[in-house]
């Protein structure tokens, strides 16, 4: 689906006035709630039939395992879906519902992975990977496509940051088409490693006892992926990190609008232009992507209640 657009003026709440220009890609409209159905439905449809009929498997936390699961269903592929025990209950139903195929492990995501590499050498499934494909990385720069030509004149674009696919597409996208937009990514300071990687010119591996920490689920990654890495250092400006407290409040903010009510990793995006102004580009006009919405009823109703949420 090709998602709205809108301008947004939640940075100028209390009488406070900034001249910035905001603009939301509003990802958590699509059918799954989140952007991860591009990038699945490009990685799946472009099978061949052999492959196709040998059915896929997945890893994922919740919004990458419900896309992959759409894109299966319309496809009429078999899928399977390795997730983590912790994911949210809401996105293990809504995949479940879709008619995936689920399998719960441990917290680490380099756990899910290798389980869903041994179910794959087991039954001959082929391999949805969440970021590290550059079908998955094509099939999620169509955002930035839409984006310029939806706002040609856009100065900055700030891009949550998990394993890195998002990014890599969105980033290629703008950079190839339009060399003088900002692109800047943003991470829970808890999961960081993206920034941490960008710095020291390797990849950075975080401990899973420490992304789990984070509220922004869909964000855990331990480390981005080979190719992913090489896209951010190609086309990336650079990668801002928030706290737990600045992506509530932007979630709090992003509530009052249904259609613009993000979940934490989605939020990411908006608490960096938020509260990060100095570590942004000095740019007028920006485009922050809400990559999801998928946010549990109980954490809404905190955010409707001017609460900070304490889980998502």
């Amino acid at each position: 689906m090709r998602t709205p657009l809108v301008e947004s003026r939640i940075h100028e709440l209390d009488g406070v006035r900034d001249h910035r220009r905001l603009y939301l890609k509003t990802e958590n409209l699509q059918p799954i709630g989140a952007f991860k159905l591009r990038g699945a439905y490009n990685k799946i449809v472009s099978l061949s039939e052999e492959e196709a009929q040998r059915g896929v498997i997945t890893y994922s936390s919740g919004n990458h395992a419900q896309g992959v699961a759409y894109a299966a269903r319309a496809l009429g592929v078999k899928a399977v879906v390795v997730m983590p025990g912790n994911a949210p209950e809401n996105k293990r139903e809504a995949t479940r519902s879709m008619g995936a195929e689920i399998v719960l492990v441990g917290p680490g995501s380099d756990e899910r992975q290798a389980q869903a590499e041994e179910l794959a050498a087991q039954h001959g499934y082929v391999i949805v990977p969440p970021y590290n494909d550059e079908k998955i990385i094509a099939g999620q720069g169509t955002i930035g496509l839409e984006i310029l030509e939806d706002l040609p004149e856009v100065e900055t674009v700030i891009v949550p940051v998990g394993g890195g696919g998002m990014i890599s597409g969105v980033a290629a996208a703008l950079k190839l088409r339009q060399p003088s937009v900002k692109v800047m990514g943003a991470e829970p300071e808890l999961a960081a490693d993206a920034q941490a990687s960008l710095r020291s010119g390797k990849i950075v591996q975080f401990p899973a006892d420490q992304v789990s920490r984070t509220r922004a689920d869909g964000l855990r990654t331990q480390s981005i992926g080979e190719i992913n890495f090489e896209h951010i250092r190609q086309y990336v400006d650079d990668i801002v990190t928030v706290s737990e407290d600045e992506i509530s409040e932007a979630m709090r903010r992003l509530a009052r609008d249904p259609k613009t009510t993000a979940e934490a990793s989605g939020a990411v995006s908006v608490a960096a232009f938020l509260f990060h102004r100095a570590q942004l580009p000095g740019s007028k006009i920006h485009v922050a992507i809400i990559s999801g919405g998928n946010i549990a009823p109980e954490t809404l109703d905190e955010l409707k209640a001017g609460a900070h949420p304490s889980t998502v």
